[in-house]
C-alpha cells in the first residue's frame, strides 16, 4: 500500500458517521444527488435504469475522500488499460477483452469480436431456418461462468418466446442430466459444450453422457448434433466436433464476463440473434458511461464507494441482491460468481498480504418471497446487511395490474421501513416490535426488463466488482482458488494420494 493510499484511508476512517435520516433532513437534493440514469436508444424513444444510491451513508465528504482514494488507487489508468487491452490480469499475464466483445476495447479486438459474432449469428440463423434439421431443444453443457450467465439470460428473456427450448446443465450430478432428457426429444435436440479449455471434466464427462443418450436414442450421428464454444477450438475438432459448428472465443475472456461472446449461443438461439444484440448494446451503453465519467458521477464508481464503506469501515460480511421481479430470479447466483469470484482474494495483484477485507459474501433471492424468510434478519437482526433493489416499472405479465403495484410498492417499502424503522406497538414501548432503522439500500429501477436491460444490468456489475477490486488493489481476473479442490478431487480419481483421517473415513464409507 502507497503512502497515499493509506493517508486517504486514514482519512475516510475520520468521516463523521450520520444516520439515514440525518442525511435526508440536512439536505433536500440527497435523492437528485445521488441518483442517476444510463440510457440508450429503444424502439420508442430512450430507455434506461435508475441507480439510487440515496438511502446509502455516503455523503459529500465520504464522497470526496473515496474520490481521493481513487486518486491514490491511479483508478483513470487501470480503467484505460482495461478497455484498451493492456495485460492488466497480471498473475496470468493476460488481457480481459469482454468490452470487445461489446465493442469497445482495443481495435484488433473488437474487429476479432465482431467476426466470431458473425460467424455465431450464421449457425443460429441456419438452425432457426432448418439447414440443421428440425431443432426444438438445445442442452447446453458448461459450468461456473459458462452455465450461470446462459441460465439467467435464457430465463429472463425467453419465457415469453423461446424459438428453441434451451436446457442448461451443469452440475455433475446426473439428476440434472436426466431432468434435461427427461424434457428433450433426442430427434430434435443439440448439444451446446461450452469450455474453455475443452477438458473441463464436469463438462466433459456430461457432454459424452449428452452424446451416449442422443445415440440411444436413436440419433445416427450424434457428433453432428453438438456445438462447442470453446477457446480451444483444436481440442473441440480433436473430440469430433465438425470445424463449422466450433464456436471460438478469445482466451482472453474469463469464463464469468463470457456471456457476451459464443458462449451466448443458447441464448441468441432461446430469443433470436436481434435480442442477443440488444442485449450487446445495453452493455455497450454502461461501458460508455464507465469510460467517459469520471469521480462519484460514474455510477459504477459510485457503487463501489459505497460497497468500502460498508466492507472496510463498517465491517459488513455480507450484502444482500433482491430482485423484485420473478425474471431475474437467477441474478443472485450470477453475482454471487461474478463478485467473489473476482474479487474473494487475500493477496493484492502485486502479490502482497491485503491489509483489510476484499469481497463480501453475495447473496440474496427474489421479492416478495424473501420478505417472508430473510427479511426478519434485515430489519432487527444484529448483522448490519447493505441491501441491493432491482425492478422495472413495466410488468412482465398481462394480468390484473394490482400485481404488479403490489409488487412495486413492496419493493420501496421495503428500503423506506430499513432507513426509518419505528415501533409498530400500540404504544410504541414494546422492544419486539422495534426496529432500529438506519439500515442502507439501494435501488436499480429499469424502465423495462428485455435484452438491452439485462445487458446493462450485468455490465453495470461487472464495472462495479473491477471498481471494488482497484479501490482493494487486487486482480479481479483470475481465480486460483477454485483449482485446489479439483486437483485433490483427481488425486483420489486417479488413487494413492494420502489425506487427512476424516477425508480417508469418508472416501472408505462412499466407497470410494
Amino acid at each position: 500500500m502507497t503512502d497515499k493510499i493509506a493517508a486517504a484511508w486514514a482519512h475516510l476512517q475520520q468521516v463523521s458517521q450520520a444516520t439515514l435520516g440525518q442525511l435526508f433532513a440536512g439536505d433536500a437534493t440527497r435523492v437528485e444527488g445521488l441518483s442517476g440514469r444510463i440510457e440508450w436508444d429503444a424502439e420508442e424513444g430512450t430507455s434506461g435504469i435508475l441507480f439510487d444510491w440515496s438511502k446509502t451513508h455516503l455523503d459529500a465528504d465520504l464522497i470526496a475522500g473515496f474520490e481521493s482514494l481513487a486518486q491514490a488507487c491511479d483508478f483513470a489508468s487501470k480503467r484505460a488499460a482495461l478497455l484498451s487491452g493492456e495485460k492488466i490480469n497480471n498473475t496470468e499475464g493476460r488481457a480481459a477483452t469482454h468490452t470487445a466483445q461489446r465493442g469497445m476495447g482495443d481495435a484488433a479486438d473488437v474487429e476479432e469480436a465482431t467476426a466470431l459474432h458473425a460467424r455465431m449469428g450464421m449457425l443460429v440463423e441456419a438452425i432457426h431456418q432448418g439447414a440443421l434439421g428440425e431443432v426444438n431443444h438445445l442442452i447446453h453443457i458448461g459450468i461456473g461462468g459458462s452455465a450461470l450467465g446462459p441460465a439467467l439470460a435464457v430465463d429472463a428473456l425467453a419465457r415469453d418466446l423461446s424459438l428453441v427450448d434451451v436446457h442448461v446443465v451443469s452440475n455433475i450430478d446426473g439428476v440434472a442430466l436426466e431432468q434435461a432428457f427427461a424434457a428433450c426429444d433426442p430427434a430434435t435436440t443439440m448439444v451446446a459444450v461450452a469450455s474453455k479449455t475443452f477438458t473441463t471434466i464436469e463438462t466433459m464427462t456430461n457432454a459424452a453422457s449428452a452424446l451416449k443418450w442422443l445415440g440411444e436414442n436413436g440419433v445416427s450421428d450424434p457428433s453432428g448434433r453438438v456445438v462447442a464454444l470453446t477457446a480451444n477450438p483444436e481440442a473441440a475438432v480433436e473430440w469430433g466436433v465438425d470445424e463449422t459448428r466450433v464456436l471460438p472465443f478469445p482466451e482472453s475472456v474469463g469464463g464469468r464476463y463470457s456471456l457476451w461472446s459464443s458462449i451466448g449461443f443458447p441464448v441468441a438461439l432461446a430469443v433470436g440473434w436481434d435480442e442477443f444484440s440488444a442485449m450487446l448494446a445495453g452493455a455497450r451503453a454502461v461501458d460508455e458511461h464507465f469510460a467517459s465519467t469520471d469521480g462519484a458521477a460514474n455510477l459504477c464508481l459510485r457503487a463501489a464507494f459505497a460497497d468500502q464503506y460498508y466492507t472496510r469501515l463498517r465491517g459488513c460480511q455480507t450484502r444482500a441482491v433482491f430482485a423484485y421481479d420473478e425474471r431475474l430470479g437467477l441474478f443472485p447466483s450470477y453475482l454471487q460468481q461474478l463478485e467473489m469470484e473476482s474479487n474473494g482474494k487475500r493477496v493484492t495483484a502485486s502479490g502482497a498480504p491485503v491489509d483489510g477485507p476484499t469481497a463480501p459474501i453475495t447473496w440474496g433471492g427474489v421479492g416478495t418471497d424473501a420478505q417472508h424468510a430473510v427479511f426478519q434478519l434485515l430489519h432487527q437482526g444484529t448483522n448490519l446487511v447493505p441491501v441491493d433493489f432491482i425492478a422495472s416499472i413495466a410488468p412482465g405479465d398481462a394480468l390484473d395490474p394490482a400485481h404488479h403495484a403490489i409488487l412495486l410498492t413492496n419493493c420501496f417499502a421495503q428500503g423506506a421501513a430499513l432507513m426509518a424503522g419505528g415501533n409498530m406497538a400500540a404504544d410504541g414501548k414494546d422492544p419486539a416490535r422495534a426496529f432500529p432503522g438506519n439500515r442502507p439500500s439501494a435501488t436499480m429501477l429499469c424502465d423495462d426488463l428485455d435484452g438491452a436491460t439485462l445487458g446493462a444490468l450485468i455490465a453495470f456489475h461487472e464495472h462495479r466488482t473491477f471498481c471494488n477490486a482497484v479501490l482493494m488493489g487486487i486482480n479481479p481476473f483470475d481465480q486460483f482458488g477454485v483449482e485446489l479442490g479439483k486437483k485433490m478431487a483427481k488425486d483420489i480419481e486417479a488413487g494413492g494420494a494420502e489425506f487427512d483421517a476424516s477425508t480417508t473415513a469418508l472416501l472408505a464409507k462412499a466407497g470410494l
